[in-house]
């Protein structure tokens, strides 16, 4: 059983991951300008289709997280999306701590918060305090 305090950290955790998420996802949906430039300096393709197929996987996967029930398999979709951010921004040789190294640090506030809400991720996952 975990304690109150500790189940509120984890949603907070979960809650920041999330609002990060619903940004990121919408300004991709409208697509913003940009995102549109980004991509393409990133080497992706800078259309406005591209940017919205992006929004769209992005929001579903965090609806996924989002939603209780289905937490676990939101993460592993968002583990896999961050993976190829971190992958596209070590390709670029892109800043190691403010771009390579964003996707992992939002990997363990998402997986922190999944892991304290979810006795489930518990219990594939024990703690090794």
């Amino acid at each position: 059983m975990i304690s109150h305090p500790a189940l509120w950290a984890g949603r907070v955790m979960s809650g920041l991951a999330i609002l990060f998420l619903l940004f990121d996802g919408t300004i991709k949906l409208v697509p913003l300008d940009i995102v549109i430039a980004t991509s393409k300096e990133m080497g992706l393709p800078a259309t406005d289709s591209f940017a919205r197929f992006l929004g769209v996987v992005t929001l579903a996967c965090t609806a996924l997280y989002a939603w209780p029930r289905t937490a676990l398999l939101g993460a592993v979709l968002l583990t896999g999306l961050f993976g190829g951010a971190i992958g596209t921004h070590l390709k670029l040789d892109s800043p190691l701590f403010s771009h390579t190294l964003f996707g992992l640090n939002l990997g363990i506030l998402m997986w922190g918060g999944v892991w304290v809400r979810d006795p489930r991720v518990r219990r594939v996952m024990p703690s090794i305090a």
